[in-house]
């Protein structure tokens, strides 16, 4: 696995691919974040968090469309099918290399915190007593945090499982934001009243309580307050496992097929 690692991270930056990533991820966050705090004049950053999870749709696939569409198109799978390292590794190497690349982007899109900590020290200097109460909730960015980090990880796991059934990346990266898309919208969709007295779109409760099970959104509000949820770590964790071992499936049925 760790050979397969190494192989993916160095593709990563020997291509374009990995700067165009960090340059578009760093780039968007900032903006983003800019526009969340600075501009609106508020220490608040769950709408910086939450726009980001938007932005995933199309950060995502930039990760995921060539793990192994790439191979395919460039008839390389067979050596990867043939090389004496087992299917789990092989899919799990490249998983955790697409992983890291998005933890580092989001590590290190936390320096945009710094100028917002300076600013609200600033005005703690400036005020006649001395308030703890002015400034960012450092619990609400770390949960935040541990949020996206957990629901990019069930994204990429999605990605990696859908660029697995094409060898074109194109496919694989507008099928991969077609997903994502498709789950953000239903969070949303089953939360959106038809008229103002509230009438839900989705009046079938056993409908809308299977839409809120598998929504990616919904489980986000305890991490926003800083509150750490282990039910939302246990879904996110399960779909990131569950779409793995479906690409592990694909390439097992491709070997022994």
């Amino acid at each position: 696995m760790l050979a397969i690692y190494k192989k993916e991270m160095r593709s990563y930056f020997t291509g374009p691919i990995g700067y165009v990533y960090l340059g578009i991820f760093l780039a968007l966050s900032a903006l983003v974040f800019c526009y969340t705090t600075f501009q609106s004049q508020t220490y608040d950053t769950s709408f910086y968090f939450y726009y980001m999870i938007f932005a995933f749709v199309i950060l995502i696939p930039l990760l995921t469309m060539r793990s192994f569409a790439e191979e395919r198109k460039m008839r390389t799978e067979q050596l990867l099918l043939t090389a004496p390292v087992s299917i789990p590794a092989m899919v799990l190497g490249k998983y955790f290399a697409a992983f890291t690349m998005f933890l580092g982007s989001v590590l290190v899109s936390c320096v945009n915190f710094i100028p917002l900590y300076a600013v609200a020290a600033e005005e703690r200097a400036g005020a006649e007593y001395e308030s703890m109460m002015i400034g960012p909730s450092g619990g609400a960015i770390v949960g935040s945090l541990i949020g996206i980090i957990l629901l990019g990880a069930a994204f990429l796991a999605i990605g990696v499982f859908i660029s697995s059934l094409t060898d074109s990346q194109l496919a694989a990266a507008v099928s991969t934001i077609g997903v994502i898309v498709l789950m953000v919208v239903l969070s949303l969709v089953n939360e959106i009243g038809s008229d103002a007295e509230g009438t839900r779109l989705i009046s079938n409760y056993a409908v809308r309580f299977v839409i809120d099970w598998i929504s990616v959104l919904s489980r986000f509000d305890n991490f926003f307050i800083g509150k750490f949820d282990f039910a939302a770590l246990v879904y996110y964790l399960s779909l990131s496992s569950v779409f793995v071992f479906l690409t592990v499936r694909v390439y097992e049925r491709r070997r022994w097929g």
